[in-house]
C-alpha cells in the first residue's frame, strides 16, 4: 500500500485551509494508477492509491473518504465486492467502477449493487473528471439532505406526539404497528389535535424514513389548480403554465404524501386520485406520458368521512381505499393528564428559542390549564404557552403572565394580590381581541395573530355577532358572509 505525499499549492495556503476532497483509488495496474493519481492531484483532489481490495477497504473504514474508485479485476476479489462492502457500512460514499469494453455486464451489475457510475477503459481524461465531479456532487447533496433532515426533525421534535394518557398511548401503539407496512392510512380528529404529527410519526417509523414527506392542504388550493399541484403538468398545458412541473405525487416518490383536509377535494379530483392510488401511476396535465410512482398515501380530515360518503359528498370507493388503517386522534379535553406534560414541552422549547429562563408553571397557572375546555386542542395550548413565555416576568408562569394577552383586562383594577387575579378564558380573550382589532386588521391577519384558522375565526364572529362597522349601500352593518377557504386550520 502506498500513499502519495501531500503537495501544497498556492490556493491551499491560508490560515484555515479547506480540506481537499479525498479519493481512494484501488487498482493494481501501477502505471494507470500513477496516471490517475497525477490527474486527480492536478485537478485539486487528494488521492490515495492502494493496489488491493483488502488494504483499500481497511483504509476506507479507518479514514474519511469522499469517493472510492475501483477497478473491476483485482487480486483476491473484484470491484463488485468493493462496491458491496462500501455500501453496506457507509452508503453515502459513492463508488465508481472502472471496467473494459468486454465487461459491460459487470458494469450493469455494479450499478445494481450501488455504484454511482462506471468508466470504460481506456477513457478520456475529461470524461473521467466529469464522472468524478458528478459523483462527489452527489455525495455533497446526500450529506446536505441528511443534515437538513436532521435539522427539520429537531425543529419538529418539540411537537412530536407525547403523553401518558391512555388515548394517546393507543395512538402511539397503532402508529408502531402500522408504520412498517405500506398500507394507506386515514387520520381523523378535530382541528389542532396533531393529525400531521401522526402522519410524520408514521413516516419516521417506516422504511420510508429517508424518503420525502410531502404534505398538501387540499382545502387551501383552488380546485382548478389542485390537479396540477398534485399530478404535475407540462409546459403550455394551460394558460400560465410557462414551465413543466412534476407535481407533488412524483415529488413524494419513495416517501409519503399527506393529503390534509381530504374531505375538501372536489369529486372530479377524487376520481383521478383513486386511479393514481390503485395503479401507482400518474399522468401530468397535458401529457400522454405516464410515470410509475412508489408513494404511501396518508389522508387527514376533521370530518367523519363515512358520513360524508353516505351524504354523497365523498366517493365511497376512495374512502374505502384510504381507510385501510383508521387512526382517531383524541381531542385534548379527553387526555387531561397530558396537558401539563405538553405545556412543559412547549415551555422548554420556546424558552430556548426566545432566550428566556422559564422553568415551569405555578399552581394557579396549572389550575387554569386544567379547567379550560381547549376547543383549539394542542395547537391552542402551544399558542398560549408561546405567548405566555414571551410575556413572562419571572422563571415560573403565573396567571399574571396571561394578563397582557387580554385587551379587556388592561382596563381592570390592578389586583392587590396575585391570587385575586383570574384570567379570562381563551374564548373570552379571543372575543375581546376580535372586538378590539377587527376594524384594524383583515381576517388573515387576525387569524394569524390569534393562532386559529380563518374558518374558525369566521365561525366565532358569526356566533358572537361581531362584524366590522363598514356600511353597506343601504347604510347598515355588513352581515355574515360565507366562510373563506381555511388556509391555516388543519
Amino acid at each position: 500500500m502506498r500513499k502519495h505525499a501531500y503537495k501544497a499549492s498556492s490556493r491551499e495556503v491560508s490560515d484555515s485551509p479547506a480540506r481537499l476532497q479525498r479519493i481512494l483509488l484501488i487498482d493494481d495496474d501501477r502505471g494507470l494508477a500513477q496516471s490517475i493519481e497525477l490527474l486527480l492531484e492536478l485537478e485539486g483532489y487528494d488521492p490515495v492509491v492502494v493496489d488491493n481490495p483488502t488494504d483499500g477497504l481497511k483504509l476506507a473504514r479507518e479514514s474519511d473518504f469522499d469517493l472510492v474508485i475501483t477497478d473491476l479485476k483485482l487480486p483476491g476479489a473484484s470491484g463488485l465486492d468493493v462496491i458491496q462492502s462500501v455500501n453496506e457500512w457507509d452508503p453515502e460514499i459513492p463508488v465508481i467502477l472502472m471496467t473494459s469494453f468486454s465487461s459491460m455486464e459487470s458494469a450493469i451489475d455494479a450499478l445494481r449493487r450501488g455504484a454511482v457510475d462506471y468508466i470504460i477503459k481506456p477513457f478520456n481524461n475529461d470524461n473521467f473528471l466529469h464522472a468524478v465531479s458528478r459523483a462527489l456532487n452527489e455525495r455533497k447533496i446526500k450529506r446536505e439532505n441528511r443534515i437538513l433532515k436532521k435539522s427539520l426533525n429537531k425543529a419538529y421534535n418539540h411537537k412530536r406526539l407525547i403523553g401518558s394518557s391512555e388515548p394517546i398511548k393507543r395512538v402511539l401503539s397503532l402508529i408502531e404497528r402500522v408504520a412498517p407496512s405500506d398500507a394507506n392510512v386515514l387520520i381523523q380528529g378535530e382541528s389542532g389535535t396533531g393529525k400531521e404529527l401522526v402522519a410524520r410519526a408514521i413516516q419516521q417509523a417506516s422504511h420510508r424514513a429517508d424518503g420525502p414527506f410531502v404534505p398538501i392542504n387540499c382545502g387551501a388550493i383552488p380546485a382548478d389548480l389542485l390537479e396540477s399541484e398534485l399530478f404535475g403538468h407540462v409546459k403550455g398545458a394551460y394558460t400560465g403554465a410557462v414551465s413543466s412541473s412534476e407535481g407533488l405525487v412524483r415529488e413524494a416518490n419513495g416517501g409519503t404524501l399527506l393529503l390534509d383536509e381530504i374531505s375538501e377535494l372536489a369529486i372530479g379530483l377524487q376520481v383521478k386520485l383513486l386511479r393514481v392510488i390503485q395503479e401507482k401511476q400518474v399522468r401530468p396535465v397535458g401529457s400522454s406520458q405516464v410515470y410509475n410512482v412508489d408513494v404511501r398515501f396518508i389522508a387527514a380530515t376533521n370530518k367523519d368521512l363515512a358520513v360524508e360518503a353516505a351524504r354523497g359528498n365523498f366517493r365511497e370507493d376512495l374512502y374505502y381505499r384510504l381507510n385501510v388503517i383508521n387512526i382517531q386522534v383524541p381531542p385534548l379535553r379527553d387526555r387531561p393528564g397530558d396537558i401539563e406534560i405538553l405545556a412543559q414541552r412547549f415551555i422548554d422549547y420556546y424558552s430556548g428559542r426566545i432566550g428566556k429562563r422559564v422553568r415551569g408553571i405555578s399552581p394557579e397557572f396549572s389550575e387554569f390549564l386544567n379547567n379550560h375546555h381547549w376547543p383549539g386542542n394542542v395547537r391552542e395550548l402551544e399558542n398560549l404557552i408561546e405567548r405566555a413565555v414571551i410575556l413572562a416576568e419571572g422563571d415560573i408562569l403565573t396567571p399574571r403572565d396571561l394578563r397582557d394577552m387580554m385587551p379587556a383586562a388592561t382596563s381592570r383594577k390592578e389586583p392587590e394580590t396575585q391570587d385575586e387575579f383570574r384570567p379570562l378564558s381563551v374564548e373570552d380573550y379571543i372575543r375581546e381581541f376580535i372586538l378590539r382589532y377587527q376594524d384594524q386588521y383583515n381576517e388573515i391577519e387576525l387569524a394569524k395573530m390569534l393562532g386559529v384558522g380563518r374558518k374558525a375565526l369566521w365561525t366565532r364572529r358569526r356566533n358572537w355577532g361581531l362584524f366590522r362597522e363598514r356600511k353597506g349601500s343601504a347604510g347598515r352593518k355588513d352581515g355574515p358572509q360565507q366562510p373563506p377557504i381555511d388556509e391555516f386550520d388543519h
